[in-house]
């Protein structure tokens, strides 16, 4: 071997050693949690991170998985029978028991997907109970809801693609009971300046994080009177819709 032909070598050397320390000393100071390692399980007591939208996603198709991890937060559920067909066949509906302080959906009815569930759960224990209890100064006992299965399109179009509801993927969120009696409402309290307005806005900021879609009054007319969650599976990049 020719001496500038050692010399390059040495130089790409060490090169590549100098960034794989850059990449080291990186690591250990940032020191990324569970939460934030998408090759990690999905675990409820871990905060919220970069990774666990994907993971919650991730969850669909996966039913006696996401039913255990449901299991293992204390949530009295009863898994639904599958029902629809073709573009609305649900697979991994639960529904909540009604009267728990874990996930109080109203209606008590409502039955989104095992997937939705968790990402609701760590959502209401994460984000809706702080922002209430910092902004308003009582915890919320009751997420008040539109719904989260509808067999249909986006929008109710003839004819486009599907909309999350369909597979109950989805909730809209029309408003929150607080444990002083006082109604927050998505239709009413948007707008302005005031602890309701700024509630609503945290928790919709919040829900950015926990799902793929999260669209608020901000978006459009459509969404006025509810937030829209939803587990649009949009690829490994995840990437999130959040208005």
């Amino acid at each position: 071997m020719r001496v500038p032909n050692i010399l390059s070598w040495v130089r790409q050397s060490l090169v590549l050693a100098l960034i794989a320390c850059a990449l080291l000393v990186g690591w250990l100071l940032l020191k990324p949690g569970r939460e934030d390692l998408p090759w990690t399980p999905l675990s409820l007591t871990d905060p919220i991170g970069m990774a666990t939208r994907g993971k919650i996603v991730d969850l669909t198709g996966q039913r006696d998985q996401c039913l255990a991890l449901l299991e293992s937060s204390g949530l009295e559920f009863t898994p639904r029978e599958p029902f629809g067909a073709d573009q609305c066949r649900v697979e991994d509906a639960v529904r909540a028991k009604a009267g728990q302080t874990l996930l109080p959906l109203a209606p008590a009815s409502v039955s989104p997907s095992c997937p939705m569930a968790v990402g609701l759960l760590l959502w209401q224990a994460q984000v809706v109970q702080p922002e209430a209890q910092a902004i308003l100064g009582s915890k919320v006992t009751n997420i008040e809801t539109f719904g989260s299965y509808s067999c249909r399109r986006m929008y109710a179009r003839d004819d486009g693609p599907w909309s999350e509801h369909a597979t109950a993927d989805a909730l809209d969120v029309s408003g929150f009971v607080l444990a002083d009696g006082r109604r927050i409402s998505v239709l009413k309290d948007w707008n302005g300046d005031g602890d309701n307005a700024r509630f609503l806005r945290a928790v919709r900021d919040g829900a950015c994080d926990l799902f793929a879609t999260t669209l608020s009054p901000d978006y459009n007319a459509a969404h006025a009177d509810h937030l829209h969650l939803d587990l649009a599976n949009r690829g490994t990049m995840s990437w999130r819709a959040c208005r």
